[in-house]
């Protein structure tokens, strides 16, 4: 019950603020933008936008990530807010999963609105058909965002913010190349080979998540492969938060 207290809390707070109120009305507005340039894209008009909103709704989750979640514990240390709550008899665990759920909330908000916008626009322009795949990538997005949440919430307990959104950034970019990371493993020495391997095992899967381009072409992926990649994302965030747990036991407020 207390981590959904502060879940609760978190929703709210990112709710509330500016952040993801105007990302939402940018993405909004990039979307309406994207119809004026149809003309010019050849007949591939329905495409590019589908593209362009589902790579808008990653993106702009990712910027709610780095600005909110790399900062959500320095904030509660600035306010002091951290020191009340944790004097209690809470554990620090359940902090961080609370922090992690209110803020992944925020973000699955996100992508429903941007997502329903994107099939709106879709029918508008008779390609309401495309909704099964969208409605699955946008689904992949929303695990993907929620995976780098636990990143941004690991990083967040034990660094500053702008260290924080760093490592965050810079795990999330290496986890789009970990299908290359694996090729580039077997082309090196056996000892650099192994520890690029054991790289990319480490790293979010991120490509997992990426269905943009099944949606482009009307296709969707099957109920199997959503179950796994949210068996996936569900493993990978509970070993994110159980070491953030680990080292924020260790930190010291005093």
């Amino acid at each position: 019950m207390t981590a959904l207290v502060i879940a609760r809390n978190t929703f709210r707070e990112a709710t509330r603020g500016r952040v993801l109120v105007g990302l939402i009305a940018a993405g909004l507005v990039a979307l309406g933008a994207t119809q004026a340039l149809s003309p010019l894209a050849l007949g591939e008009g329905t495409r590019i936008t589908t593209d362009f909103g589902l790579s808008a709704i990653t993106f702009l989750g990712l910027v709610v990530v780095l600005m909110e979640g790399a900062s959500m514990v320095a904030k509660e240390i600035e306010r002091r807010t951290i020191y009340n709550l944790l004097s209690r008899p809470i554990p620090r665990g359940t902090y961080l999963v609370g922090k992690w759920v209110g803020l992944s909330a925020a973000l699955w908000l996100l992508t429903a609105v941007l997502g329903t916008a994107l099939w709106v626009v879709l029918a508008l322009r008779g390609a309401a058909g495309l909704g099964g795949g969208v409605a699955a990538a946008v689904f992949l997005a929303g695990l993907e965002l929620s995976v780098v949440t636990a990143l941004a919430v690991l990083f967040s307990a034990l660094s500053t913010p702008v260290l924080s959104a760093l490592y965050t950034l810079g795990f999330y970019v290496a986890g789009q190349w970990t299908y290359d990371i694996r090729g580039f493993a077997t082309k090196f020495p056996p000892g650099i080979g192994r520890a690029l391997e054991a790289a990319a095992n480490l790293l979010p899967n991120l490509p997992l998540f990426n269905a943009r381009t099944l949606a482009a072409d009307g296709l969707a992926p099957s109920a199997a492969y959503l179950a796994i990649a949210a068996g996936y994302a569900a493993l990978y965030v509970a070993c994110v938060l159980c070491l953030a747990t680990a080292a924020f036991e260790t930190k010291d407020f005093k």
